[in-house]
């Protein structure tokens, strides 16, 4: 009987492993792929998860990139230096993933990779986690398996809105480019993210807000070969986003959710590996507190999120709305203001909150509505 089982093995779940088995409880996380795994992602990460941890993700990170640079259909460039104390981390999450979990491990968590879940039952007084290798039981259970990932329907959780996204990876000589690009004028209802790695770039490609269906693979490849990136024997992977759409219950009996199956991702950048890991990181103090008999533990973890992460992300959807709409004029009386990009990169740092900047952006954005 663990004190927690932890379904997922991204940042949601390793950091929630990591914080548990520091406090001294017993930890297992099941994780469908055999560990290390590809996943698809533009892998920028804000240094300011740093604060959360006490060990250094220096072997981690691939490279750092401390410049922004953004273009309107390949044209009109802004660019700007981040000014901030830590440049944003880039990761392959294969790396970053298992690096976390091996942090977790290391204070004394468990792990079963390459075991998939086909059920959970809650039994009285714990959860049983049924898979492919058999039943594990646990007093609580947090679910933390991404934007496709079963257990939030399996917990009674109301369905998850998805929003898709597509990444290639392009093997390069990156000569330690350190500027982290975003193209806004290729792609309806969202931009284009270039991300540079120590020897290849992540380029993704993704909308915000429609529905409408886009050829990603298209705008991916017209985006390569602008750039004379060697795109056709790259491999393309489509996969999805659940970003925030207002607050939201995110606990039940015993268990929560975190990281994107609790539709974590700002809808206005779709950073996502930040939110996850806060979101895992509160709900391990949850699971903590309620072990050691704070019975409204669990709600508090659903307001937290809320109040702390929820309040932030209700500027960025207002935001997106406005912007991805009538992107052009976004670009032209936003993007291109002298001080934009800088801003936009502090949000992305972690130094910077959308409510010091959203209402005056809005306000500018607003009268081309």
């Amino acid at each position: 009987m663990y004190d927690c089982i932890i379904v997922g093995a991204g940042p949601a779940g390793g950091t929630a492993a990591y914080h548990l088995a520091k406090q001294g409880r017993s930890v297992l996380v099941i994780e469908k792929e055999p560990l290390p795994r590809y996943k698809a992602c533009g892998g920028g990460v804000s240094p300011a998860i740093a604060q959360w941890f006490d060990f250094d993700f220096s072997p981690a990170i691939s490279t750092k990139a401390d410049t922004i640079r953004c273009t309107w259909k390949m044209a009109d460039p802004v660019e700007s230096a981040l000014g901030t104390p830590e440049p944003v981390w880039m990761v392959k999450r294969d790396v970053f993933d298992h690096f976390l979990v091996q942090q977790a491990q290391s204070k004394g968590a468990e792990l079963k990779d390459n075991t998939e879940v086909t059920g959970i039952e809650f039994q009285s007084d714990h959860w049983q986690v049924n898979t492919k290798n058999g039943a594990f039981s646990g007093k609580y259970l947090i679910a933390a398996d991404g934007a496709k990932g079963p257990m939030a329907k399996w917990l009674g959780f109301k369905e998850r809105k998805l929003r898709l996204a597509e990444s290639v990876e392009v093997s390069a000589n990156t000569s330690g480019n350190q500027v982290a690009e975003f193209e806004f004028g290729l792609v309806k209802n969202g931009y284009l993210w270039n991300f540079p790695k120590a020897d290849s770039y992540s380029i993704s490609v993704g909308s915000f807000i429609g529905g409408d269906p886009q050829d990603y693979r298209k705008q991916l490849q017209e985006y390569c070969q602008t750039l004379g990136l060697d795109f056709k024997g790259a491999k393309t992977y489509t996969h999805a986003m659940c970003l925030w759409n207002g607050n939201q219950t995110l606990h039940t009996q015993n268990a929560v959710i975190a990281g994107e199956a609790a539709a974590i991702v700002d809808p206005f950048t779709g950073e996502g590996i930040r939110p996850s890991m806060f979101t895992g990181m509160l709900a391990a103090d949850a699971v903590h507190q309620s072990l050691s008999g704070d019975r409204a533990a669990l709600e508090k973890y659903s307001d937290a999120v809320n109040e702390q992460w929820g309040t932030e992300m209700a500027w960025a959807q207002k935001l997106a709305g406005i912007f991805y709409r009538f992107p052009g004029v976004g670009y032209k009386v936003g993007v291109k203001r002298p001080t934009a990009v800088g801003m936009m990169g502090k949000i992305l740092c972690g130094e910077l909150r959308y409510g010091d900047v959203a209402g005056r952006a809005i306000k500018r954005l607003t009268p081309f509505g």
